[in-house]
């Protein structure tokens, strides 16, 4: 049994995967396509629910989805900070799920950490095709690339430099994301907060306006492209075309 996988998500904490690419992770196992989910850090440092907690609902929110069981790595909520031990547990994951693409977080987020697991990840997929890149685990002269890299978008998708090089429409996968995204009642609950975490505390994504601008930016992307749904992704090189005729699609649904 091989864990090779066609996609390869990964987050800085439990939920941006879900929030950022849910619907496009949806729409692929829809396809036929294998996905996994890493995430680099259990959420530790987040206002509410515990890293036990956000794990369970990762669990849960991968259940959904339909992909393989999440992955958690020690790379410290708060402490994303790229180096070489936080670089070979992503290496390890990379040459073990061998993905032909992988997505991640923004290149740059109002929160830190995502801006700063862009970074790690983009730097893992390089040195994962390095065969001399040794990691200290079994899998360490397998080396491996994945041959595509594109962003999601998390807090700032709106914003003036947040170009999408591309949308997807979820219309038809919309419905799953928001099941997924339910999973995280410790960070999206409202009115019952205290019985699903130990802080109550409201942040800025426990706040139904929260949810609403979830769905508003889907609309306003899929209104783009001519459909209900829509979720951008980014690239910051020249996405390939061997087969000219796909260029005919382009724009279409």
């Amino acid at each position: 049994m091989t864990d090779t996988v066609d996609v390869l998500a990964v987050g800085a904490h439990p939920d941006d995967v879900e929030w950022g690419c849910g619907g496009t992770l949806a729409a692929f196992v829809a396809g036929g396509a294998s996905v996994a989910i890493v995430h680099l850090t259990s959420g530790e440092l987040g206002t509410r629910g515990s890293a036990e907690q956000r794990r369970d609902e990762a669990r849960g929110a991968a259940e959904i989805l339909g992909t393989s069981p999440p992955v958690f790595l020690d790379c410290r909520d708060g402490g994303l900070l790229g180096g070489t031990d936080q670089e070979n547990a992503l290496i390890d994951e990379i040459r073990r799920f061998r993905p032909r693409l992988v997505l991640m977080p923004p290149p740059s987020d109002r929160h830190p950490d995502h801006t700063r697991a862009h970074q790690l990840v983009r730097d893992a997929c390089f040195y994962a095709g390095l065969s001399r890149r040794a990691t200290g685990s079994s899998l360490a002269r397998r080396a491996h690339r994945p041959l595509t890299q594109l962003h999601y978008f998390l807090h700032d998708a709106l914003a003036s430099f947040a170009t999408p090089s591309l949308v997807v429409d979820v219309s038809a996968t919309w419905q799953t994301k928001k099941a997924a995204l339910e999973c995280y009642a410790s960070q999206f609950g409202s009115g019952d907060a205290e019985a699903t975490c130990a802080d109550s505390a409201e942040t800025v994504v426990s706040q139904p306006a929260f949810w609403a601008a979830i769905e508003g930016r889907s609309r306003a992307f899929g209104q783009q492209i001519g459909v209900e749904m829509g979720e951008p992704l980014g690239s910051l090189t020249p996405l390939a075309f061997g087969d000219v005729s796909r260029l005919l699609d382009l724009g279409r649904p």
